[in-house]
């Protein structure tokens, strides 16, 4: 009897020392990392399980080798090893068992657990067969088995219950355990962990209820988690998926006070103010968007944006509780480029040009630190580089800086210059076979594609020397991207290819689409600076071709006018004239990038001048 006592003190020792070592790595590092330090200790725990498990299940082990179970199965949760943990937990409870005279034999985990809680009841193994149970709740959690841990609601509340509200042993307080040499050390509090396991458990099961579409159950469990003690950053989480729920509940303004709540808890909170964004969107307040937005790129850039939701001393950290496909889809948010992308975006779309260029200058300066190092942007895909030059470009024009914008211009010819194609065949796409397109399509979009930024890079420097009324080297650059785009033909099955026309464009945003529209405007570009040097008949040419390619072009349409006036042929001029105005409130750039848009500078024409014309030819 004396040697088994023994054997149990020493364990205990050789338990509560591991522990110990536990605790000061974790606080002190010791030159290891968090990962090696959990996989040295979760080894030496197995050594002593192995010893302990090594003579037949007396009484007096039994409460330690359930805690060194505890102890082990925590560490290697941790290193994400659930399927060992969960056989050493079924393994050590069936010896348990064996001493009651149960022995339950069933695949049903949830029954097997059912049925060892029924029979350690009221026993003094209880205390000890709860905190396993804590340790099965992490492995379920973890690997979202949400439904079984639904399933398993009534017993998961009642260990929550006796744990938190202390029952036996539970009552005494961790700092009096710590003193009795003879009880077995933990490397984690169960009544810590237990309420950790409860708010994920909350937000695990509402981010599942909200991708589902049940808003409304999803709402009423985070709810109740709100009042619950947690790390802020899950606090936050669950006031952020509150205002999911709102949101899709069509409650916009109650949501954006829960996104509120989430920043005001935890100020890196980043899901929270994307959504918030996205509602002021919605909403239509853009000046609380851009500020949104703003303030997420600068978060973004934050090293703490990075940091793990609990210090380092934590066991279990919630990123390996909380891993759900759902909750990762409704905590997303773009990367910090792609963020400051949409950002000089929206600033040039609503008249903040000024903010707007920074912003592109700010992009393109990113983009080459990050070439620089080798770091790829994460999240959404940007365009590609030589569109955001060409945007940037754009936004520069706009805010009539022509001499930067032509420089970034150059950077895209210069790029594209010998990888330009003698001619191109565009094919009907659904026409084209599946194999042939994919044998095709990579290289021909490339060719393409290079083709379309040359060509769009040569326009906006005609429009930047439109803008400088240096109108010979205008049309110099207009040329150029007219003689590029000739290089197209577009083919049907069957037939020659053709030169592309309006017609042919079936939708917004396709290269065909965005082809005529670099060749409306390009004509019509060179058509005006023909104006400008009385070059009549060849300006009516060129704006008459550009109606052709691109018949919503309100410049070409009204220099025709103005041309058709100029020689005298004032009726047709009038027709030209109301025609354009009758389009031109139809016309949208919607999803088009914003060096397709119509120049802002340049040579204008005055629609209060030229009704006026038309009314004095009605009277005459």
């Amino acid at each position: 009897m004396h040697q088994p006592n023994c054997l149990l003190t020493t364990w205990v020792q050789e338990n509560n020392e591991l522990v110990n070592k536990w605790r000061e790595r974790q606080q002190e590092g010791g030159g290891l990392s968090r990962d090696q330090n959990r996989t040295t200790c979760s080894s030496e725990f197995h050594k002593l399980l192995r010893k302990i498990q090594g003579v037949p299940p007396l009484a007096d082990h039994t409460r330690l080798e359930l805690s060194v179970v505890y102890n082990t199965c925590l560490l290697s949760t941790a290193q994400s090893q659930f399927r060992e943990a969960e056989l050493l937990l079924t393994h050590t409870l069936q010896r348990a068992l064996q001493m009651t005279g149960d022995d339950p034999v069933t695949s049903d985990l949830p029954a097997f657990w059912r049925t060892v809680l029924k029979s350690v009841r009221n026993k003094a193994l209880n205390s000890c067969v709860l905190r396993l149970l804590c340790v099965q709740w992490v492995i379920w959690l973890a690997t979202c088995q949400i439904k079984t841990i639904h399933d398993f609601k009534e017993e998961l509340s009642s260990l929550v219950q006796t744990l938190c509200t202390g029952d036996g042993d539970e009552k005494r307080s961790e700092g009096e355990k710590e003193k009795c040499t003879d009880v077995p050390r933990l490397v984690t509090d169960p009544r810590r962990l237990v309420e950790l396991l409860q708010i994920c458990t909350f937000i695990a099961q509402g981010a599942e209820s909200l991708s589902e579409g049940q808003s409304s159950e999803a709402l009423s469990g985070l709810q109740k988690a709100s009042s619950l003690s947690a790390p802020r950053t899950l606090v936050a989480r669950v006031h952020f998926l509150s205002g999911s729920c709102l949101a899709h509940m069509s409650c916009p303004q109650m949501a954006l006070q829960c996104y509120m709540k989430a920043l005001e808890t935890d100020s890196c909170c980043v899901c929270a103010l994307y959504q918030s964004m996205l509602i002021y969107r919605q909403l239509g307040n853009r000046q609380a968007e851009i500020q949104a937005m703003r303030l997420l790129h600068s978060t973004l850039m934050l090293p703490s944006a990075t940091v793990p939701a609990l210090a380092s001393t934590q066991l279990l950290s919630p990123s390996l509780l909380l891993c759900s496909q759902s909750l990762s889809s409704l905590l997303s948010v773009p990367s910090a480029l792609s963020v400051l992308h949409n950002l000089a975006l929206t600033c040039v779309l609503h008249e903040r040009v000024s903010e707007g260029v920074e912003y592109y200058l700010d992009l393109l300066a990113a983009l080459h630190s990050e070439d620089q190092h080798g770091v790829s942007a994460e999240g959404p895909p940007l365009p590609r580089l030589p569109e955001l030059y060409l945007e940037g470009g754009a936004a520069l024009l706009m805010a009539r800086r022509s001499t930067d914008c032509m420089a970034l211009c150059n950077e895209v010819i210069n790029t594209t210059m010998d990888l330009l194609p003698e001619r191109l065949v565009m094919e009907d796409p659904e026409e084209t076979s599946k194999a042939e397109t994919r044998g095709v399509s990579a290289a021909g979009e490339d060719k393409m594609a290079m083709l379309l930024w040359s060509g769009a890079a040569y326009l906006l420097q005609g429009h930047c020397h439109t803008h400088l009324k240096d109108w010979k080297q205008a049309v110099t650059h207009y040329t150029r991207c007219i003689n590029l785009l000739v290089k197209v033909r577009f083919k049907k099955k069957g037939l020659q290819p053709q030169i592309p026309s309006a017609d042919m464009v079936d939708k917004q945003g396709t290269d065909l689409c965005i082809l005529q529209r670099l060749k409306g405007l390009s004509l019509a570009g060179r058509g005006i600076s023909f104006t400008q040097t009385d070059r009549l008949r060849e300006a009516l040419r060129d704006l008459l071709l550009s109606l052709q390619a691109f018949p919503e072009c309100v410049g070409a349409g009204l220099w025709c006018g103005e041309v058709l006036w100029r020689l005298g042929r004032r009726q047709e001029a009038a027709a030209c004239w109301e025609k354009t105005w009758s389009f031109a409130t139809q016309s949208s750039v919607e999803g088009l990038p914003l060096y397709l848009w119509e120049p802002q500078t340049g040579p204008l024409l005055d629609s209060t001048e030229l009704r006026c014309r038309i009314q004095t030819l009605g009277s005459t």
